[in-house]
């Protein structure tokens, strides 16, 4: 398991994170909310190991996350940053299948169901003979999401805990495609034991595809929990500075409807 316990961050002098506590349990859903500047994007590189923790315990498995090799660790997680980049004009299938580069043992014909299984999963089977700098914003994130999923699915071990870690994966998305991904990912999560950690904006994305909510203002945790207990008026009103109304949702029993206001 993916732990963190009074875990820090810095970037140059400045502290971003302090004293956040949170597991990464296989096979739930953890979605990380915050206004901007909350240090929801340090929190997911420095969970990662592509940020090093400037205090606390970060650990993979009992052992210092640290203390992994790039390379094993890469058969571990798989991450889809905030705006992935890409300077070269590759092929849609190239780009998704860089993400099995850590599982050089996977068998030709092996490898081509991986691809097929990502890139169905992340629609994107249609894009698949295309050029990746051809393609649209949205086009362009489904595709780095079947790359990160062929990472992920690429672990042959049974059993073993892996972990995703996708920061802010909607923002580029039309509607239909938020939701398909959000599915996908909690379908992974339940049927594979996947560990899932999503950072988002859209609180009741949140409160209807995430187990768990972390909450963060300042680089600090003000709320974690279940969606009913995170989303509430006071911690709400805390972190975004808004008035807010949450309201049982008309179509998800248990799942909070948060409505913003501007005010006065």
């Amino acid at each position: 398991m993916l732990s963190a316990h009074d875990l820090g961050c810095h970037r140059g002098s400045r502290q971003i994170l302090c004293g956040i506590d949170l597991e990464l349990r296989a096979g739930e859903v953890l979605g990380v909310l915050g206004a901007n500047g909350a240090g929801k994007t340090t929190l997911l590189a420095t969970l990662a190991g592509e940020l090093p923790a400037s205090a606390g315990r970060l650990e993979l498995d009992g052992r210092a996350l640290s203390a992994w090799a790039p390379a094993d660790l890469a058969r571990r997680r798989a991450v889809l940053p905030q705006s992935p980049s890409l300077g070269f004009d590759l092929s849609v299938r190239d780009v998704v299948a860089m993400g099995a580069y850590p599982f050089p043992e996977i068998a030709p014909e092996a490898h081509e169901a991986l691809l097929r299984r990502a890139l169905h999963q992340a629609d994107a089977t249609a894009l698949v003979d295309r050029r990746y700098l051809g393609l649209s914003g949205g086009e362009q994130q489904r595709v780095q999401f079947a790359r990160v999923l062929t990472q992920l699915l690429g672990a042959r071990e049974a059993q073993q805990y892996r972990a995703l870690l996708l920061d802010e994966p909607t923002s580029s998305l039309d509607p239909r495609h938020q939701l398909l991904l959000l599915r996908t990912v909690q379908a992974l999560a339940r049927a594979e034991g996947i560990a899932a950690l999503v950072v988002l904006h859209d609180v009741n994305l949140a409160a209807q595809w995430c187990d768990r909510l972390l909450l963060l203002a300042g680089g600090r945790s003000v709320a974690q929990g279940a969606p009913a207990e995170v989303l509430t008026p006071r911690w709400l009103e805390q972190v975004y500075a808004l008035p807010v109304r949450v309201l049982p949702h008309p179509l998800y029993a248990h799942t909070p409807l948060v409505v913003f206001s501007a005010g006065t």
